[in-house]
């Protein structure tokens, strides 16, 4: 087995069919280690969808690699699993039927206990037709195929999106437990970013088809200081964000050195290092996730 989940490196691709014939992403570099649970965060537009697309295998870069599993992700696909945001199902099957197909399609790897177990926490009646079924439903038991396949690799885009928050709560423990057991690598693109704090090791920020920060996320989070204090130079420190109002500046830094005594210091969250680093597209980004991180966050400082 690869200690590398994915790994891109220079990876782009364009779309002829778009009006500006645009760059959906571009030069991304990023390595994502196994057994993380990864948080790839961003606005609607920035890649996120194209990204995990190219890693199931469903797209071909237009330029530059990406590997999962350390190799490709057509030769990785029985290996992983895939819930992309429109859920496709076979709407005419039954939740029973459905959970058949994904058992003889994976006769290798298919668990039907995890399977049923997603789909009983749900009380779902396993009789009823896909078509039926709530947006939420139809996640559930998207996320049942899902575990069911035993999988290396678990791409999730924007999963919980159809689901009340009592309910996302109760899926995201299954993930999060799911993932510690089995040491599955869990890679999940959404917008509620506070949630992924508690559940996510390691965040990859795609802005505008490039990788903005990448790495783990306590690593991340340790390397950028929220300061506020009278205004000042914040020459010698990377300033990702600055906020001026009257005499107070507030601002998200990298720091490269000494903080005046006059300032006050807090960590951030990852919400505010996320808004911060969207905010302002011209702040330098960060990768502390290959082999040489501790080169990369050099040359960026």
């Amino acid at each position: 087995m690869s200690d590398t989940a994915m790994e891109a490196a220079g990876l782009g691709k364009r779309f002829s069919w778009r009006k500006d014939k645009g760059w959906a992403l571009r030069e991304c570099a990023f390595r994502l280690p196994a057994g993380r649970v990864c948080a790839v965060v961003g606005p609607n537009g920035a890649g996120k969808s194209t990204l995990l697309a190219h890693a199931a295998g469903l797209l071909r870069p237009t330029e530059g690699t990406l590997t999962v599993l350390g190799t490709s992700p057509a030769a990785a696909r029985e290996r992983m699993a895939y819930v992309a945001q429109d859920k496709p199902l076979h709407l005419q099957l039954t939740v029973e039927d459905t959970l058949r197909l994904g058992r003889e399609l994976n006769p290798r790897r298919w668990d039907q206990a995890v399977a049923a177990g997603v789909i009983a926490d749900g009380a779902l009646d396993l009789d009823a037709k896909i078509r039926t079924l709530s947006g939420g439903q139809r996640t559930r038991v998207a996320i049942a195929l899902a575990l069911g396949k035993r999988p290396e690799l678990l791409l999730l885009d924007e999963p919980m999106a159809d689901l009340d928050p009592l309910a996302r709560h109760e899926l995201m423990g299954t993930l999060m437990a799911d993932a510690a057991e089995n040491g599955t690598t869990v890679v999940m693109s959404s917008h509620v970013v506070a949630e992924l704090e508690s559940s996510c090791d390691h965040v990859l920020l795609v802005g505008a088809g490039r990788v903005r920060l990448a790495g783990p996320l306590e690593d991340l989070l340790a390397a950028h200081t929220l300061v506020t204090g009278p205004a000042a130079d914040l020459d010698g420190h990377t300033v990702v964000e600055s906020r001026t109002t009257g005499r107070q500046t507030t601002a998200l830094i990298r720091p490269g050195g000494r903080l005046a005594d006059t300032w006050q210091i807090s960590a951030p969250t990852l919400e505010e290092l996320v808004l911060a680093h969207l905010r302002s597209p011209e702040a330098p980004p960060l990768h502390l996730d290959s082999l040489d991180a501790d080169e990369s966050a050099e040359a960026a400082v």
